[in-house]
């Protein structure tokens, strides 16, 4: 079999598994020879090899046979490692019971992981005022050394980038120092390996498993909220690998005092180092993000023509989350190829509709906590805390009354926001605004300015 055959049988496979399966578990797979009916393959770690057989071993069989190759078993091997063998008489895969982790490791020992994104580097960061200081911090946690903030907690919503700068700072660790033992996995994977070493009765080796690693990283934490044998073992993995110095990375889509079912004692912990939020981008950070894409698919669309104001017109509708933002890039890069046309304005509305319908302006409650703080030169953290002075109640207030204007949020949702405060609470700062604003034209024009760059 040549490399082409296995193309072949790829393009096939990604059709039948979906992109994303393909691209976390079979992409990573190089192919290296096919004799006796064996398919070699060498992986990058174990646990890939180990997964792949299990779930997708007769998949893959079925179209090497497809193909026209004479194909009795597979054989994955890690260099320096022994086989992973998945044999064509063996019963079907096992069911997919365990998610998918977006995880790596490194170094020498076994650790569980998976490949890590090529296109998640710090190169392909692009960098702006709502993410400068998260960015600058997994710089500084990517450069190793003495650990300087433990944990650095990233966090903040859907397409911001927390995941990108998790897969950079694992890049830059197997760059700088590849003998690091570095293990990034979801929260969901670290629970599920907890109860298939409960159900195997074999806790020695998890605990020594992730105990014994130089860098834990963590994605996604808000989701062992509520489990509480895992978020026990969580947190003694935490305190055991401060204790040795060893650094630590999470990622969450909120604050760690916000995160839900999730235990004190762990909040306190997640708390004491660098907590740092991913703000919603801005324009000039949206439009720099579109420009680096467009150099990098000219590379594929060497004849692509994009016309003057259309990157603008993207950076300003779709406002939200980068991932859509150049999901919409790329399928407008892609029809326009396809039908052989230049980039217009009016080809991007047609294209993109259903994107920009759904990309209207949806306006958070933490946006409008952080526009009302710099607006009246207050701390965030004032915002949200028990303080009661009128310099800080009153916007206070006005940020309540622009989460009941601006959002869909309960208004005990709005409440919880507010560092846990009452929903009468609330509805006591919506009527005082309400009152404020017939008399007061100071609060009504700051309350109407504050609309619009909220709205913008």
């Amino acid at each position: 079999m040549t490399e082409e055959s296995w193309g072949r049988v790829c393009e096939n496979l990604e059709k039948a598994i979906g992109q994303n399966n393909f691209s976390t578990w079979i992409k990573p797979l190089r192919f290296r020879s096919l004799n006796d009916g064996v398919a070699r393959f060498t992986v990058p770690t174990s646990f890939v090899g180990n997964w792949v057989s299990r779930n997708f071993g007769d998949e893959i069989l079925a179209h090497l046979t497809r193909d026209g190759h004479a194909v009795e078993r597979l054989e994955f091997k890690v260099e320096s490692a022994a086989p992973v063998r998945a044999s064509a008489a063996r019963p079907a895969a096992a069911t997919q019971s365990a998610p998918a982790p977006a995880s790596v490791s490194t170094g020498s020992a076994d650790l569980p992981g998976a490949p890590i994104d090529a296109r998640f580097t710090f190169d392909s960061f692009v960098v702006g005022q709502p993410n400068e200081l998260a960015h600058a911090a997994a710089r500084r946690v990517a450069e190793g050394g003495t650990v300087t903030f433990n944990p650095l907690f990233l966090y903040g919503g859907v397409g911001l980038g927390k995941t990108h700068l998790m897969h950079a700072i694992a890049w830059e660790l197997r760059h700088r120092a590849p003998e690091l033992r570095v293990v990034y996995l979801s929260a969901e994977q670290f629970m599920y390996r907890f109860v298939q070493a409960l159900r195997e009765r074999d806790m020695i080796g998890f605990k020594e498993l992730f105990r014994s690693v130089d860098v834990l990283m963590v994605d996604d934490v808000q989701f062992i909220a509520g489990k509480d044998s895992t978020q026990d073992e969580f947190f003694h993995t935490f305190n055991a690998l401060v204790d040795q110095n060893k650094q630590i990375i999470i990622s969450a889509d909120r604050a760690p005092g916000e995160i839900k079912d999730l235990e004190e004692r762990i909040k306190s912990r997640l708390q004491c180092g660098l907590v740092v939020d991913l703000h919603p981008t801005d324009y000039e950070l949206r439009l720099g993000i579109l420009q680096l894409k467009v150099e990098q698919y000219r590379q594929q669309y060497p004849d692509l023509v994009i016309a003057n104001g259309v990157l603008e017109f993207l950076a300003h509708r779709i406002s939200t989350n980068v991932r859509v933002l150049e999901g919409a890039l790329t399928r407008l890069f892609a029809f326009a190829s396809l039908v052989g046309r230049e980039i217009t304005l009016d080809l991007a509305q047609d294209c993109l509709a259903d994107i920009l319908r759904a990309s209207d302006r949806k306006v958070t409650i933490e946006e409008i906590q952080r526009k009302v703080s710099e607006h009246y030169n207050m701390r965030l953290s004032d915002m949200v805390g028990p303080k009661r002075h009128r310099t800080i109640a009153r916007p206070r207030q006005m940020a309540m009354y622009l989460s009941k204007q601006l959002t869909s949020r309960s208004l005990p949702e709005i409440g919880r926001r507010f560092g846990g405060r009452d929903h009468t609470t609330v509805m006591h700062a919506v009527k005082r605004i309400e009152e404020l604003r017939s008399v007061d034209n100071q609060i009504a024009e700051d309350l109407e300015m504050l609309r619009r760059a909220l709205e913008a």
